[in-house]
């Protein structure tokens, strides 16, 4: 039938008719955040869909997230329990179910009461997963973390109990939890200090100095002031004099600890460790600042695919060899002191006195930006074969990542990236 509505339609709620007569508004216009917000408070609105704006770029480009957030729930459940009947009838209960259950099925399966579950039911199942808490970490953060190690079954599970739950908080450090947890007790264990981790020193790969030290001083007990000033001159552990500091020279790894080792005994171990990988790797000491700087980039902005780390080291390799700027929001970010994002504000990236602005400066920036792992510094030292010039993630849960040679293939895949970022609160916390 000529006016028979889509499915599309029907499950795509519209609050408001559009304003005909509105101004077209561009489709990377930024959504600005209140200055009276600090960063963390703009970061939990992202996450719970009250708004925020950011950018993200490098070879990811200059990419707006827009606004997040859903229809309410009743309401959505109220219109789609008048129009789904009348829609099956219309346009016959066997292809029209059969596309509805396809392309909506966790719609359908909310509406009729056969949503699947998203948490697990238990304690774990017995196989041990160390999750490393940040210092700043905030309930989404928490929830990724979880989910992503495998320990809980959704993001949801977790971030939800949080919401009802705000007076919890979380102590730095390493923690030891199961797979298979349900989000409470998966949020108990991490409540529980016979879980904290202190015979082993877990330094994931993309981490920022600042937490790595943190996360030293929570696993040994050392005061972190005394780690702090252990750290201080990179120079007392070898590290190369044009190096700011020890950023992206300790190697991201699980260390045993025998209890009795000082502050500055672990920093050395670490140091040595890196040394020993890029020894391996062939790396001459007069170029490991320029190959850790390169990898720590490269491992900021790859995401989880290792495939991918080679072609964004491929997307770095063409910008600097054509005299591009690399355009990388991670260093952007990582110089105005916001460690936690690769979401930059336009002010930012024109602010040329940052060291680490790659946007307004040209080549690599002044040191590392954080902790890269081998893979990493395996793809700074062999790009893939390609003519690329940008790339963007488009799923930032999986990692899914389009590389581009031209300015508007880039741009019709960030539009893809800012389409993600609107279609849930999940995708939204990935995006703040």
């Amino acid at each position: 039938m000529a006016n028979e509505p889509s499915w599309e339609d029907i499950f795509t709620p519209r609050d408001t008719a559009p304003d005909q007569n509105a101004a077209p508004q561009p489709a990377s216009a930024p959504v600005v955040v209140a200055p009276a917000l600090s960063r963390r408070e703009a970061r939990e609105r992202q996450a719970t869909g009250a708004g925020g704006g950011g950018s993200r770029g490098g070879g990811r480009g200059r990419d707006n997230s827009g606004n997040y957030g859903r229809t309410p729930r009743k309401r959505r459940l109220l219109w789609l329990w008048i129009t789904l009947p009348i829609v099956l009838i219309v346009g016959g209960l066997g292809g029209a179910a059969a596309y509805g259950w396809l392309n909506y099925e966790d719609q359908i399966r909310e509406l009729i009461g056969w949503e699947l579950p998203n948490d697990y039911t238990g304690a774990g199942n017995g196989v041990e997963v160390i999750v490393p808490i940040q210092s700043g970490d905030i309930g989404a953060d928490v929830a990724k973390t979880l989910h992503d190690a495998g320990v809980t079954m959704t993001f949801d599970a977790v971030y939800d109990l949080l919401v009802e739950n705000p007076d919890i908080g979380f102590v730095p450090g390493n923690w030891r939890l199961q797979e298979e947890m349900s989000a409470q007790s998966a949020i108990d264990a991490l409540q529980d200090p016979a879980n904290k981790v202190t015979s082993e020193l877990l330094l994931t790969e993309g981490s920022v100095l600042p937490d790595a030290l943190e996360i030293i001083a929570q696993t040994t007990g050392i005061p972190l002031e005394e780690v702090q000033a252990a750290a201080a001159d990179p120079t007392v552990y070898g590290v190369p004099a044009e190096a700011p500091s020890l950023e992206g020279y300790l190697f991201p790894a699980t260390y045993e600890l025998s209890g009795d080792e000082t502050a500055q005994d672990i920093l050395q171990m670490l140091v040595d460790e890196m040394f020993e990988r890029l020894d391996a790797f062939g790396v001459a000491p007069d170029q490991r600042h320029v190959v850790l700087t390169k990898a720590s980039i490269i491992q900021r902005e790859a995401g989880w695919n290792v495939d991918d780390f080679y072609k964004v080291a491929r997307v770095f390799e063409n910008r600097l060899e054509q005299g591009i700027n690399l355009e990388s929001d991670a260093t952007v970010a990582y110089g105005t002191g916001n460690l936690h994002t690769v979401w930059t504000e336009p002010e930012e990236r024109a602010d040329a006195s940052n060291p680490y602005n790659t946007y307004a400066n040209p080549g690599l920036p002044i040191g590392p930006i954080g902790l890269p792992g081998e893979d990493a510094i395996s793809a700074a030292l062999n790009p893939a074969d390609g003519p690329w010039l940008f790339f963007v993630p488009i799923n930032l849960a999986t990692g899914e990542t389009v590389f581009s040679e031209t300015a508007d293939q880039h741009e019709a895949a960030a539009e893809q990236l800012r389409a993600w970022c609107r279609e849930s609160d999940e995708n939204a916390a990935y995006c703040a």
